[in-house]
């Protein structure tokens, strides 16, 4: 089920952990992207965190986050680009955790892509509980490479 009708990039395989095992061993999925009106990316997931995402008393390490929203940024920018471009690396990231997730919760995963540029990707991405409220989210900048642009 998509709603845009338009996507750049078929990235199908890559719903579920997005080609990363961890990111199902902590219990989050993608399972929804596409590109919006200004041929920016974006995805969307769930997240129900697995005790190995937690620390003893069951509340979800920052680190946990951080690798979620890294994901899901990574993903929006990635359906947006053409042919086998892709990004290269995470430049810069910041974090910022509102509000605790808990093992069982059931929370959702998005990240959008803000601006591209050629060379580089600037995203967004939070963490959203049953209720809409912001738990955790981030910025990042990324590199890009883009070989069918050489």
């Amino acid at each position: 089920m998509r709603s845009v009708a338009t996507r750049i990039k078929d990235m199908d395989r890559w719903l579920g952990d997005g080609g990363m095992e961890l990111i199902g061993t902590v219990g989050a999925s993608f399972d929804d992207y596409g590109v919006d009106g200004e041929d920016l990316g974006w995805v969307s997931g769930s997240f129900v965190p697995a005790p190995s995402a937690c620390n003893p008393h069951g509340i979800v390490q920052a680190g946990v986050h951080g690798l979620l929203l890294d994901a899901a940024m990574n993903f929006a920018i990635n359906a947006a680009l053409p042919g086998r471009s892709r990004t290269r690396a995470t430049l810069e990231m910041k974090i910022e955790t509102m509000r605790p997730a808990v093992s069982g919760g059931s929370y959702r995963l998005r990240g959008e892509v803000v601006r591209m540029a050629r060379q580089v990707a600037y995203a967004e991405a939070s963490v959203t509980d049953a209720e809409g409220q912001l738990v955790s989210r981030s910025t990042g900048t990324f590199l890009l490479h883009r070989p069918d642009d050489a």
